[in-house]
C-alpha cells in the first residue's frame, strides 16, 4: 500500500537535487522539469515497493537518466529524418479570409466550433459526430445550425445559406 506521507517527505527532500540532476542530464531546464515530473509519477505508482528500496533516490535518478536517453534517441531519429527530407517549404502567411474565419470561430462556443470542424474539415456525418461527442444527433444538428448562423453574422458578406451549400447533414 502507498503511504502518502512518506512519498511527500521523499519528494520534498529530493526534488531540488533531482531537478538539478535532470538539468545536468538534459541540458535544458524545461526538459528537466518534464523528465523529473515523469520520474516522480512513476515513483508514486510504485511507491509501495520503492519505499522499501535501499536507495529510492538512486532509482529516481536512474529513471531520469533513462527517460533522457529515450528522448535523446527519439530526437536524433527525428533530426535524421528531417535532414534526409530537406528543409520544409516556406509557408505563406494566412490570407485575409482565413484570418477572418479564425477570428469568427473563436467567438463561437466550443461545442459549435467542434461540430463545425468535424463536419467540414473531417467530412464527418452528424451521427458520427454525435457518437464522438456522446450527445444526440439532434444536438449536433443544433450546434451546426447555430454555429453557421453565428458565423454568417460575424463574417462580412457571407450568408447562412452559403455556409450550408456543401452540407451533407
Amino acid at each position: 500500500m502507498r503511504d502518502e506521507r512518506s512519498f511527500d517527505e521523499f519528494y520534498r527532500s529530493t526534488s531540488a537535487r533531482t531537478l538539478r540532476y535532470g538539468h545536468a542530464v538534459a541540458g535544458d531546464h524545461g526538459e528537466a522539469q518534464d523528465l523529473v515530473q515523469e520520474a516522480y509519477a512513476r515513483a508514486w505508482r510504485q511507491w509501495g515497493r520503492l519505499a522499501q528500496h535501499p536507495a529510492p533516490e538512486a532509482w529516481l535518478r536512474l529513471v531520469v537518466s533513462r527517460l533522457a536517453a529515450d528522448r535523446f534517441r527519439r530526437l536524433r531519429s527525428w533530426r535524421t529524418a528531417i535532414s534526409r527530407a530537406g528543409p520544409p517549404e516556406d509557408v505563406r502567411p494566412p490570407g485575409e479570409d482565413t484570418v477572418l474565419l479564425v477570428a469568427a470561430l473563436r467567438q463561437l462556443p466550443a461545442n459549435q466550433r467542434q461540430a463545425l470542424a468535424l463536419h467540414y474539415l473531417f467530412d464527418m456525418p452528424v451521427d458520427e459526430i454525435a457518437r464522438e461527442a456522446r450527445v444526440p444527433s439532434g444536438t449536433v444538428k443544433s450546434w451546426l445550425s447555430r454555429g453557421r448562423s453565428r458565423l454568417a453574422e460575424l463574417l462580412p458578406g457571407v450568408s447562412a445559406k452559403e455556409l450550408e451549400v456543401n452540407d451533407v447533414a
